[in-house]
């Protein structure tokens, strides 16, 4: 599989098959996210593999708290949607990864003088690299984001300069879904390329 069949067939999958992911597929998986770009090259993850179920079944409680209260946001026919949708795969997957990002890492890091949060940017280049490598393995992720931080600290035991930037869930889907599930079911429409593209300054479109 190519980048760009990776990029366009990508999805954030929740319902898993339960295979196991076998270790030589996750290593070159991580191996992949571990080689994504950093500023200053200060490679500020870590990947956090997460297979015990006690533990999943943790997370699993605060992800439905949060998503109660996320739910009340919404009412009429979006509240039915909204209910309706499968937001996480948690339980079901081979594995969840927690990917953090040690805020001291490298200490002084060249180039991050002004912009300090490029740690975070850089992390997120490696969650990135890993959904992506992770496709063309055909392999599935899903990033479950309806998490507290704080909560999620506590049960991964996570030092206070280390913080969680994505809690995903990870094995073999049922399915890779021709478009993304959000766009599927009406939740939201892609936006063109044109919509986003400015040319020299914010809001300018090309003449």
């Amino acid at each position: 599989m190519d980048v760009y069949e990776a990029i366009y067939s990508r999805r954030d999958v929740r319902q898993f098959r339960p295979d196991a992911v076998p270790d030589a597929v996750l290593a070159r998986i991580l191996d992949a996210a571990h080689h994504a770009g950093s500023v200053g090259f200060m490679q500020p993850w870590n990947f956090i593999l997460v297979r015990d179920l006690e533990t999943r079944r943790q997370v699993k409680a605060v992800f439905d708290r949060e998503n109660a209260t996320a739910a009340e946001h919404y009412t009429g026919q979006r509240r039915e949607l909204y209910d309706s949708l499968k937001l996480e795969g948690l339980l079901e997957s081979a594995l969840n990864v927690c990917v953090t990002c040690d805020r001291t890492r490298g200490g002084r890091v060249l180039g991050r003088n002004t912009i300090v949060d490029t740690d975070l940017y850089s992390t997120c280049c490696a969650v990135q690299n890993l959904w992506l490598a992770a496709r063309a393995e055909g392999v599935g992720v899903g990033w479950v984001s309806i998490l507290d931080p704080e909560l999620l600290r506590e049960i991964l035991a996570l030092p206070t300069p280390v913080v969680p930037v994505a809690y995903l869930c990870v094995g073999y889907p049922l399915q890779f879904r021709d478009q993304p599930l959000l766009e599927e079911v009406g939740w939201r429409d892609r936006l063109s390329l044109d919509e986003v593209v400015f040319h020299e300054r914010w809001g300018r479109k090309k003449t």
